[in-house]
C-alpha cells in the first residue's frame, strides 16, 4: 500500500494545530539508519487508509519528497470523540532486519466446526492478533486459524496451528489460547446439563 507524505520543518503543539486546521496530520518516521523525520500527511487519505486492516499489518510504501521508503505503522493517536486522526508514528523497515509487530488472526470454518454443528456451542475468539517476528519480506497481512476441527468444550492453542514460513511467535505467553468452544448460556447451562 502506498501513501504520500511531505516533510515539515516546524514542530510543536501550535504548528500541529495549524496543520490539523489545514486538513493535514502531523506524523513522524523513525528507525533504520537515518535520523527521525517529522512529516505531514493528508488527513482524508490517512483516515481512509487507517480503516483498512491491511494498512495496519503490511509494509507500506511512503513517498516522501520524491523518494520512496518502506515503513511500518507503529502508532495512531485519535481524537477522543471526533472522527479525526491527531498523530501517526511510522518505523522505517530494512529488508535485512527482522521486525516485531502484531498481525491480525483470521478465523475460518467456525460455523462448520463439530462444536457448533453437533453440540450447539459457540466459539469464542480469545485472541484477535498475534505478536510475531520476521523479516519484512515474510510479513503476512494476517494469520489464518482454521476452526473446522474444533470439538465440544475444546480449546485451540498456538501449537495447534501452523505459522507461515519465516514467521516466529514473539509473545510472552508460551502457548497462548486462541479460541475455545463454550456451551451456550455459560456455566449455569453446563451445570443443568450435568444434573
Amino acid at each position: 500500500m502506498k501513501f504520500t507524505a511531505t516533510s515539515r520543518d516546524v514542530q510543536g503543539s501550535g504548528a500541529s494545530r495549524r496543520l490539523r486546521r489545514a486538513g493535514q496530520v502531523p506524523a513522524i518516521v523513525y528507525g533504520g539508519e537515518a535520523e527521525p523525520v517529522v512529516i505531514a500527511l493528508d488527513h482524508n487519505e490517512i483516515y481512509h487508509n487507517l480503516r483498512k486492516e491491511a494498512f495496519h499489518a503490511s509494509i507500506l510504501s511512503m513517498e516522501l519528497d520524491g523518494k520512496t521508503e518502506s515503513v511500518l505503522l507503529r502508532a495512531v493517536q485519535w481524537h477522543p470523540y471526533k472522527q479525526q486522526v491527531l498523530h501517526v508514528d511510522f518505523q522505517r523497515v530494512l529488508a535485512s532486519q527482522a521486525i516485531t509487530t502484531k498481525v491480525p488472526l483470521n478465523f475460518i470454518n467456525g460455523d462448520t466446526a463439530p462444536a457448533v454443528k453437533l453440540s450447539g456451542q459457540v466459539i469464542s475468539h480469545i485472541l484477535t492478533e498475534l505478536e510475531i517476528t520476521c523479516l519484512p519480506g515474510s510479513l503476512p497481512a494476517s494469520i489464518t486459524v482454521d476452526l473446522g476441527g474444533l470439538t465440544a468444550n475444546a480449546n485451540l492453542h498456538l501449537e495447534n496451528i501452523k505459522l507461515p514460513l519465516g514467521v516466529q511467535y514473539a509473545g510472552h505467553e508460551a502457548n497462548p489460547l486462541l479460541a475455545a468452544a463454550l456451551p451456550v448460556g455459560g456455566g449455569a447451562a453446563a451445570e443443568e446439563a450435568a444434573e
